[in-house]
């Protein structure tokens, strides 16, 4: 279960916090654009609900596992369903859609665009991230795909002509901890003399890249506390996309 795995991160493990302040940096900017009626597809254990349901009038949260979301505010409504479709909603219903690191899970990501259009209103705006492929320090077996910024602008004004592609870029802290993350991910891969990361199927690589993803983690907050404790969300900043940001921060308009 998907919920179990490195893919989700949590604010209760520190391995976990470079990683979930990132994320936790995305809702905060997201938390200054919102109002009115909000859908948020894929919102896992629902750490994002705090941040933004306040700003809403009323939120909808979709997510294809039930998470532990009891006591939610009286104005979230939580629905179990599965993605790309958005059958349960009708078109023109929302003011801001919010998706962070979702697309890259969505086989179907042009029928995904095409029912978060088909779902805002005239004038509403969707929100997303999703991980910038150029910065991936290995192959991600829960990715369908990544995206380069071509590849980002391409799919993204197929659908919303006005559109801003922003980036996630972070300071120097939080750039240190990438190298060294990416030095721990090298020592794991130098075995993988065949390539196998790129040749197997999909689902024969989630385990694996589950271990050896939460290893390294591990490893790298034992052995250097400090740099994964104390990076946080305002660590993190937003700029026009390019190869060097670690995730797309899309504002899109209908």
């Amino acid at each position: 279960m998907q919920l179990f795995t490195a893919e989700r991160s949590s604010s209760e493990s520190l391995s976990d916090n470079p990683i979930f302040q990132r994320h936790v940096f995305a809702y905060n900017e997201a938390a200054k654009r919102i109002s009115g009626k909000v859908l948020e597809i894929g919102c896992g254990t629902g750490y994002g609900i705090s941040i933004l349901a306040s700003k809403a009038d009323e939120y909808f949260a979709v997510d294809k596992f039930v998470a532990n979301l009891e006591q939610l505010p009286e104005n979230v409504h939580f629905t179990q369903m599965h993605v790309p479709e958005l059958k349960p909603f009708n078109d023109n219903t929302f003011d801001f859609v919010i998706s962070f690191q979702v697309i890259e899970h969505i086989e179907n990501d042009h029928l995904y665009l095409k029912e978060i259009y088909r779902v805002l209103k005239p004038g509403g705006v969707f929100i997303f991230t999703t991980p910038n492929k150029a910065m991936s320090l290995t192959r991600n077996p829960y990715h369908v795909r990544e995206y380069s910024v071509t590849e980002m602008h391409k799919i993204t004004g197929q659908y919303f002509k006005d559109y801003q592609l922003l980036g996630v870029y972070g300071n120097e802290k939080v750039e240190e901890y990438y190298e060294e993350n990416k030095k721990g991910v090298k020592k794991i891969t130098r075995f993988d003399i065949l390539n196998l990361q790129y040749r197997l199927p999909r689902w024969a690589l989630q385990i694996p890249y589950d271990i050896a993803n939460r290893l390294n983690r591990l490893m790298l907050a034992k052995s250097n506390k400090g740099l994964v404790a104390n990076v946080s969300a305002n660590d993190f900043f937003l700029k026009e996309a390019d190869e060097f940001c670690h995730d797309y921060f899309g504002v899109c308009k209908k």
